[in-house]
């Protein structure tokens, strides 16, 4: 039986910031006001072996941050007013009560030996991928899992085994879709029956999906390995890149040249698919190749995570670390349908997912 925790304490009794295109700053209330029509969340990961937290941003730009949530604070999504919050490296699922001025109600679900990573909401029912194991490297070889969670309930209602470190899901038309990340495949799941249907060769590591005129848009990375320690320890490795499509019975795959750096983004904007690459996203051809023409972004760092939020375009950031090793604080552009920059936030440290909720 899952052990659940009730906690009573208020979620947001921290400082906050107000940040905008212009320099500068002003300090804010740390609740948002009660007119606030809108809050994006921003989960940071954190340092690999710190506490992390999830930022948020009101309608005027406020961005207010969370007590420590725990270790690595992996995806966040909405389900009406409800928050709900992977927190990887604690092996918990967080939920929260959402109104105008902040978050309420914590509400911890134990995830113990199958560390949560992405969510998707689909109903009142949110699947969440978790890895086989607690082994945080790239040597697990258990299969993972995806969990059921009753949203009403809070109670996990199933579990179904997928492939071994699954990521990034897609739901359409009452499948599925799983990216089992340390391997080449997708699972496909009927939801209704809870039973992997299909599972999907689309070649190595495949991490987050899409969908765009019915054809399934896979991002993928893994590691090339040249040499090992005794005990197995990566000496000299190489991360690689690429992208597949999955169009009916056809698949095809793309994989990109040595030194090309995508992160693990692919998404529908603009009635166009994009694939994160250096610092912007790069439409893709009919062949999957990246394409010079129409990429969105080219700033000096790599971007970190891409998503759509409310028909605009989030970037967010890693911040890069000091001249003792500390990783830095991160940042969020978002961007217009034109291509236009409107706006710019600092949240915290690898900022690699987003959720956004409406009044």
């Amino acid at each position: 039986m899952k052990k659940i925790i009730l906690l009573v304490f208020l979620f947001l009794t921290t400082s906050c910031e107000k940040n905008s295109t212009s320099p500068g700053e002003s300090s804010c209330g740390c609740q948002g006001s009660s007119d606030n029509t809108s809050w994006t969340f921003v989960a940071n990961e954190g340092p690999y072996s710190g506490e992390s937290y999830v930022s948020m941003i009101d309608d005027r730009g406020n961005v207010f941050q969370s007590e420590t949530l725990g270790k690595i604070v992996h995806a966040v999504e909405v389900y009406n007013d409800k928050l709900i919050v992977s927190v990887n490296g604690s092996e918990k699922v967080v939920t929260f009560d959402i109104n105008e001025q902040g978050l309420t109600n914590p509400f911890e679900i134990d995830f113990s030996g199958t560390p949560p990573r992405e969510i998707e909401v689909v109903g009142n029912k949110a699947y969440i991928s978790c890895f086989g194991d607690s082994d945080y490297t790239v040597y697990q070889i258990e299969p993972g899992f995806i969990k059921v969670l009753d949203l009403e309930t809070l109670a996990i209602e199933s579990t179904i085994e997928v492939g071994i470190m699954p990521e990034g899901m897609l739901y359409d038309s009452g499948y599925l879709w799983v990216a089992n990340s340390q391997e080449s495949t997708l699972s496909k799941i009927d939801i209704t029956s809870s039973i992997v249907s299909e599972t999907i060769d689309v070649g190595k590591g495949p991490q987050n999906l899409t969908i765009h005129n019915n054809e399934v848009y896979v991002s993928r990375r893994w590691y090339e390995v040249y040499e090992v320690d005794d005990a197995g320890l990566w000496l000299d490795y190489e991360e690689l890149h690429g992208s597949s499509m999955i169009a009916g019975s056809e698949i095809v795959k793309r994989d990109y040249s040595s030194g090309v750096v995508c992160g693990g983004s692919v998404l529908s904007f603009n009635d166009t698919v994009y694939r994160s690459y250096s610092g912007g996203i790069s439409p893709l051809d009919s062949e999957l190749n990246l394409e010079t023409v129409g990429r969105i972004g080219n700033y000096d760092i790599d971007v970190y995570h891409v998503e759509v939020v409310d028909g605009f375009l989030w970037l967010g950031f890693s911040g890069g670390s000091d001249s003792s090793y500390n990783e830095l604080n991160g940042s969020v552009k978002v961007i217009d349908p034109s291509g236009s920059e409107r706006f710019s936030f600092d949240v915290g440290i690898n900022p690699g997912d987003f959720a956004h909720w409406s009044k």
